[in-house]
């Protein structure tokens, strides 16, 4: 009961599963609530009617409140966005997201997974970090800000096999 209870206070049950069209403006809110440079509606629409696109929602009761979206190339995958809303950061959410993109992107035998992060984000870096990502590059001055500052990204990658 006490579970039950806590689980209901907090907004239910975290729950991971796949996206569809009808996700994509609510998908497109977080994106442009987490990012300098937000993807629209539309990008969200085209991405999810690729095949080798996968996208994953992060649901917390009803609502929708993170996503996960790599796109897929023979045995290997890029995580191309991964957010979660502000409000439920910081409560190992993304971890679980991230695992279980993970797991859905081995099970397409997909062995090895790229992604880049702004160098200065600690907390996707820990995140990536404690998941098994090791940088294997960087790229300078790669992201740029609204105010005109241009931020590093590192490349990451994690093998599944």
């Amino acid at each position: 009961m006490m579970q039950w209870l806590s689980e209901w206070w907090r907004g239910g049950t975290a729950v991971v599963e796949p996206a569809s069209a009808r996700d994509a403006a609510r998908l497109a809110q977080l994106h442009g609530a987490s990012f300098a440079h937000g993807w629209g509606e539309g990008e969200f629409e085209s991405m999810m009617s690729e095949r080798n696109t996968l996208v994953h929602r992060l649901r917390l009761g009803r609502k929708t409140i993170g996503f996960a979206v790599s796109r897929i190339g023979a045995d290997e995958a890029e995580i191309l966005s991964i957010a979660v809303d502000q409000s439920q950061r910081g409560r190992g959410l993304s971890r679980t997201l991230l695992m279980t993109h993970l797991g859905h992107l081995a099970g397409r035998g997909v062995r090895t997974i790229f992604l880049e992060v702004e160098e200065n984000n600690q907390p996707a870096r820990r995140l990536y970090d404690r998941a098994g990502f090791m940088v294997v590059g960087r790229r300078e001055r790669y992201y740029k800000q609204p105010n005109g500052e241009q931020l590093n990204a590192l490349l990451m990658r994690r093998d599944l096999s």
